[in-house]
């Protein structure tokens, strides 16, 4: 079963992409306070949600980046509906691969749960340190353990053990790279089970009213999976928080750079 159309289809319900409630998702826009000509970019910006946000808030411009093409068009979307004048562009391709136009040239750069694109969580701050200047933001998403993983979820997972790390350790990773933390929006339970949930109730619908797709069966198998893992193990192990960093001004400076 091709990658996006299964995400695509577990993701239907959602509006935020990741174990973020909205209600959070909308403190992170308060607490960024940009100015009206601010750019951003958003790595994996899945349907476009924090972009959106921020352009409706504080009419910023920027880019979304997103290698998905059901992402891409739901985003794309949603930016004409609720923000149809808005400078954002969306981009279908590897997050990977994208390069600013010139370095540290966006006032905030983000990767919301994806990671996995930059190899994880200490080359994803790498990347995003690399297109803000002195004084912007470099916001993470990132899972961290609450307890530690058995064996048994490490083998139903596939998970490596040093693939996730700790809470205190996601935010030491900025740290060392001269980042100053001011937050984090940690996901409690109720944010894991909406999150969870959604993809169960959304993979349940598609399979009842798509009974000819031949890929059924592997989604039904699939999300069976993920669900037993879920409720016997991931729920009391891995938690989820968005870390909000700012790059340290330059000597001397005291301004966010919008360069």
């Amino acid at each position: 079963m091709d990658m996006w159309k299964f995400y695509d289809i577990t993701h239907r319900e959602h509006v935020v992409c990741n174990p973020t409630s909205e209600e959070k998702l909308g403190r992170l826009v308060d607490l960024v306070r940009l100015p009206s000509d601010a750019r951003v970019v958003d790595i994996a910006c899945g349907k476009g949600e924090f972009l959106i946000r921020l352009a409706e808030a504080c009419s910023v411009s920027g880019v979304g980046v997103d290698i998905s093409p059901f992402c891409v068009a739901d985003a794309e979307r949603r930016l004409k509906a609720r923000v149809p004048d808005s400078a954002i562009v969306i981009k279908e391709m590897d997050g990977a691969e994208f390069k600013p136009d010139e370095p540290h040239s966006f006032t905030l750069a983000s990767c919301l749960g994806a990671s996995w694109v930059f190899g994880g969580h200490a080359g994803t701050l790498d990347a995003l340190v690399n297109m803000v200047g002195p004084g912007g933001w470099v916001i993470a998403g990132e899972p961290y353990w609450l307890q530690e993983p058995s064996e048994d979820y490490l083998q139903a997972s596939g998970l490596p053990r040093d693939s996730i790390g700790s809470h205190a350790g996601n935010v030491e990773a900025g740290e060392q790279r001269g980042l100053e933390l001011v937050h984090t929006l940690v996901s409690n339970k109720d944010d894991w089970d909406r999150y969870e949930g959604l993809q169960w109730f959304a993979s349940s619908e598609y399979a009842r009213t798509h009974v000819d797709d031949p890929d059924v069966p592997e989604l039904v198998e699939r999300v069976s999976k993920e669900k037993s893992m879920y409720l016997k193990w991931g729920r009391d192990t891995v938690s989820w928080a968005i870390y909000l960093f700012r790059r340290r001004p330059a000597e001397g400076a005291g301004a966010v750079s919008d360069a």
